[in-house]
């Protein structure tokens, strides 16, 4: 379980050294380094060359370790679904700026026009509408 740490302060961010959040997530602070061997942790480093976890570190560990000790995916399985997840938040973001530059082109100079036709709509409730039937038939 997560325990409280010593951080380090380096600026405005918090920063934990390695001792501690070995400590904090009860694993050995070689497991760490061998996540960083792996390319699936890439905590800052000090002037002294000393690790430093962010709080952002701390909660890509979180993820490592769910899929490891919960849902028992090895090593390769974790750096697959990472770089599957970040993958995704790139598309998802890239989507964003395309739906927000649509939108922007779309609307510009328009806006008293839809506003307009907004108005202009009639609201009726969809129970309130009945279909006439043919007469004469």
């Amino acid at each position: 379980m997560k325990k409280k740490a010593k951080a380090a302060r380096k600026g405005p961010a918090q920063y934990y050294h390695i001792s501690s959040v070995a400590e904090m997530y009860d694993i050995h602070p070689q497991t760490l380094r061998l996540y960083e061997r792996e390319g699936l942790l890439q905590p800052s480093r000090s002037e002294g060359n000393t690790r430093l976890y962010s709080d952002e570190d701390l909660r890509r560990l979180e993820v490592i370790l769910n899929l490891i000790r919960d849902l028992g995916v090895n090593l390769a399985g974790v750096e697959v679904i990472l770089n599957m997840r970040a993958k995704i938040e790139r598309i998802e973001s890239e989507v964003a700026e395309f739906l927000d530059y649509v939108c922007r082109e779309f609307f510009q100079g328009k806006e008293e026009e839809f506003e307009a036709r907004r108005k202009a709509l009639v609201r009726a409730r969809p129970g309130g509408v009945v279909k006439a039937e043919k007469r004469g038939a």
